[in-house]
């Protein structure tokens, strides 16, 4: 009897934090702001009270999760309409690079070494500062980096060159399995399906790991390893 009031009140907590997540927002999945990385943290010691300890009423655990939820969405409603407001609980954000140079004051006041500058700029594929113009720390962590224009990528707008939109690739078979609805949206059958796996050396669709078509017939194709 125990083990199935356990296994209930762990099924109705997991589900509420489900609609609760979802309700909050899609930035609950990513990078967090300070408000929603607080209700998540909070959200989840709350929820497991109750099932850590059975004797504890599942309203008590209950109660405080909707509670957290209302007060998110409604400062998350008072932020959007006050920049103030928002600014007041997110804070805002940081530029760490100023025209190329350093602002040492804001890295002071982050709490940013120049090791950690150089991390976040690798990942964002520069490696020398002086290339940058700004640099800005987002109120959720994350660093926007602005090159100076002459060290921006080059792009077919720059180049006065018309860029195809091939569209979204579009799977027909992933891990072996052929996906039916997909090739009837591109107009094929399993016929030129098989035609076009043959010609890349792949006699058995179910040797093929990926295979996608865009809008142009643009074709990947991925052989499982191991297959012949």
């Amino acid at each position: 009897m125990i083990l199935a009031v356990s296994f209930l009140r762990t099924l109705i907590v997991f589900f509420l934090l489900i609609v609760s997540i979802r309700i909050m927002g899609k930035r609950q999945l990513g990078e967090l702001e300070p408000l929603e990385l607080v209700a998540a943290v909070l959200i989840s010691n709350l929820a497991a009270q109750p099932l850590q300890d059975t004797g504890t009423p599942l309203i008590y655990g209950i109660v405080p999760v909707l509670t957290l939820l209302a007060s998110q969405l409604l400062i998350s409603g008072v932020s959007v309409k006050s920049g103030r407001f928002r600014r007041l609980v997110s804070g805002k954000p940081s530029i760490l690079i100023d025209n190329g140079v350093i602002v040492q004051s804001e890295m002071k006041k982050c709490r940013i070494s120049i090791d950690e500058l150089y991390v976040e700029l690798r990942i964002n594929g520069v490696t020398d500062i002086s290339t940058v113009r700004h640099a800005i720390l987002e109120t959720d962590g994350t660093l926007s980096v602005l090159p100076y224009a002459e060290f921006s990528p080059v792009t077919p707008e720059l180049m006065s060159i018309a860029a195809p939109d091939n569209g979204l690739p579009v799977s027909v078979i992933a891990e072996g399995r052929v996906m039916s609805d997909n090739l009837r949206l591109l107009g094929r059958d399993e016929k030129w399906l098989r035609a076009q796996a043959r010609k890349r050396g792949c006699d058995d669709l179910r040797d093929v790991y990926l295979m996608t078509v865009d809008g142009n017939g643009k074709i990947y194709f991925a052989k499982r390893e191991g297959a012949r």
